[in-house]
């Protein structure tokens, strides 16, 4: 069983202590620091415990959606996942297992990771429930790399296991990627792909890429993804990537067009004396979550 966190400790740190308990909330954050295949800056680990510290200072007012959203869902923060010392295949069975008891409670799930790797146990959990899911990756790298130094549970290979398990892939701000990536995606009928440099300003894009996804859809969000103007603390910077504006127009209209049955952000590497990766990605989490309650999808 799942250990839930006081309300003044968990995401937001809202008041209303019962809104913050698993038995209320309809939306449950867990926190998940799994950092083993790290390949250039370590720390993805405190990234979930950031975000939900970051969350704190978070408005619960969202000007953009005229609600304190919160109020009509509630949030229940699940403490920090023990690996024990587990690792690789080991690691995503115990990362799929939790997710699957929570899918178990009939809640919306939204995961807070440290390297992008645990995507692979979140697939697992929601293609079981959701057979007919796909995912939307907002990412840097195309992360489909059959294997990276030599692991083929490396974070720079967790699409390629997605991709395994034939979920249709729609990838957005991808701008650092090997030949063989971008071969496999020429090759595969599974990965839509949006490179950053195909963005630029207009907004024709987003309707685009969110055609070639199903009905149902689950959202992975690597905070490299977007501009280092956005999000400069991460494990592996590209520059270039969506900007703020970008990001919350594609979230917002894909709230609109299709029903997200849960999403994480991955990936964040917290810095000494910047606070503005994880509170910039816990708001964009709530922000998400605001456009998801004003259509109806929570």
């Amino acid at each position: 069983m799942v250990k839930i966190l006081p309300a003044e400790e968990g995401f937001l740190s809202f008041p209303e202590v019962e809104l913050a308990t698993l038995e209320n909330a309809k939306v449950v954050i867990q926190q998940i620091p799994y950092e083993h295949t790290s390949s250039y800056l370590q720390g993805s680990d405190k990234g979930p415990g950031a975000m939900v510290s970051a969350s704190h200072f978070v408005e619960f007012y969202d000007e953009e959606i005229d609600r304190e959203a919160y109020k009509n869902f509630g949030i229940a923060t699940v403490a920090p996942l023990d690996f024990n010392d587990k690792v690789d295949a080991d690691a995503i069975a115990l990362i799929a297992q939790q997710t699957k008891e929570l899918l178990s409670h009939n809640k919306f799930i939204v995961s807070l990771g440290a390297e992008h790797t645990v995507t692979f146990g979140f697939a697992q959990a929601f293609q079981e429930k959701y057979p007919n899911i796909s995912i939307l990756q907002i990412d840097a790298h195309s992360d489909l790399r059959l294997a990276y130094q030599g692991n083929p549970y490396s974070h720079a290979s967790v699409m390629a296991r997605v991709h395994d398990l034939n979920i249709p892939l729609v990838q957005v701000g991808i701008r650092a990627q090997c030949k063989e990536e971008a071969q496999l995606i020429k090759d595969s009928d599974n990965i839509h792909t949006w490179y950053a440099h195909d963005l630029w300003d207009n907004d024709a894009w987003i309707d685009d890429c969110i055609d070639k996804l199903s009905e149902v859809v689950y959202v992975t969000i690597d905070a490299d993804g977007f501009d280092p103007s956005v999000a400069p603390a991460v494990g592996t910077a590209e520059p270039g990537g969506l900007t703020w504006i970008q990001g919350c127009k594609l979230l917002r209209r894909i709230a609109e067009r299709k029903k997200v049955v849960g999403f994480d952000i991955v990936e964040i590497a917290p810095r000494e004396n910047d606070i503005l990766t994880e509170f910039t990605m816990a708001k964009l989490c709530y922000k998400f979550l605001g456009y998801l309650d004003l259509n109806n999808r929570i």
